[in-house]
């Protein structure tokens, strides 16, 4: 009696040639997950030594004793440990007396002119809601004052701020008769209304061109159905406009408020080095202290509480905003 025994495919084989493929497609995989990081590697590494390596050494800067006798050897200079924060902060002395009132005058020329940048914006973005003849030439007006450079836009105000020869007071005073003589904007007290005047026409446009775009998502047809109901413009602006709008002014009224408030460009080319006590802002007052006085220290010092203060109202305006946004969605 013979047996016949059956060979049975070795699985070895099948195992391998299954398990190579899988190796060959692991490392196609790596580099199709590793590009975009790869791609994303130069720009990283220009922000590092664009702004986090000189953040950082200005954070070290502010702890030491560095003036003007130790510029060409700035590490050499002696530590003075939180001596610069606490010179900061004295609101009894000088140099916190001028700082707290540089703040202020801050705070209250950063919500004004954010206030009527995003009031004129969205105003001028829901006009231009309507279909007329003119209307694409007159969105391009409207952002010609963003698209200036801002050396040629500011200095163009500074002419038309001129005492004796400027357009606004030859409009105000000559023609309208509204003044009893002709003002000086550029000092005193006029100062801070001139320097308000520059950053709304300036900031304007960029409120227009975001809620513009906003505005686009919103569906006609809610519209129409607010029309059949009896709302008006007010009504609908109010109901379905401004709620449907919201996420949008939320990043809106944050951008405005970081790039106002630490504005230097238009201040310094308006009043110069030295801006006047009523538009002195915290940022030329910082400019003023470090290169100025030759005091690198206080200066450095001063913009880490800068840096700490944006920090601390970014953070909780972004916690009660998103707060609002799940109450709204609740």
């Amino acid at each position: 009696m013979t047996t016949t025994t059956l060979n049975k495919p070795s699985t070895r084989g099948s195992s391998t040639g299954a398990a190579a493929p899988e190796r060959r497609r692991r490392p196609g995989r790596i580099r199709r997950v590793g590009l975009p990081y790869l791609l994303l590697l130069p720009a990283l590494l220009l922000e590092l030594l664009v702004h986090l390596v000189p953040m950082v050494i200005g954070i070290v800067m502010s702890f030491k004793e560095l003036t003007q006798f130790y510029i060409r050897d700035w590490g050499s200079a002696p530590w003075s440990g939180l001596g610069n924060y606490q010179v900061s902060v004295d609101f009894d002395a000088p140099v916190g007396q001028a700082l707290l009132h540089s703040f202020l005058v801050t705070v209250a020329f950063t919500l004004l002119s954010v206030a009527l940048c995003w009031l004129t914006g969205t105003a001028a973005a829901i006009y231009m809601q309507d279909t007329f003849v003119g209307r694409g030439l007159l969105r391009a007006l409207f952002l010609v004052p963003y698209a200036l450079p801002v050396y040629a836009a500011v200095i163009t105000w500074v002419f038309m701020f001129q005492h004796d020869n400027g357009l606004v007071n030859h409009v105000l005073h000559d023609q309208l008769h509204l003044t009893g003589k002709r003002s000086f904007w550029l000092i005193g007290d006029n100062s801070f209304y001139a320097l308000l005047t520059v950053s709304v026409w300036k900031g304007w446009p960029f409120a227009f061109l975001i809620v513009t775009a906003g505005l686009q998502n919103i569906p006609k047809e809610l519209y129409e159905a607010a029309a059949l109901d009896g709302a008006g413009m007010w009504q609908q602006i109010r109901r379905i406009t401004l709620p449907s709008l919201r996420a949008v002014n939320q990043v809106l009224v944050l951008v405005l408020f970081l790039w106002t408030f630490n504005d230097f460009n238009t201040p310094y080319v308006l009043f110069g080095k030295a801006a006047p006590e009523a538009a002195d802002l915290v940022s030329v007052h910082i400019y003023q202290a470090s290169f100025v006085t030759w005091n690198f220290g206080t200066g450095s010092a001063m913009s880490v509480l800068l840096l700490l203060f944006l920090l601390v109202v970014t953070g909780g305006y972004l916690v009660l905003t998103s707060r609002g946004r799940r109450a709204v969605d609740v």
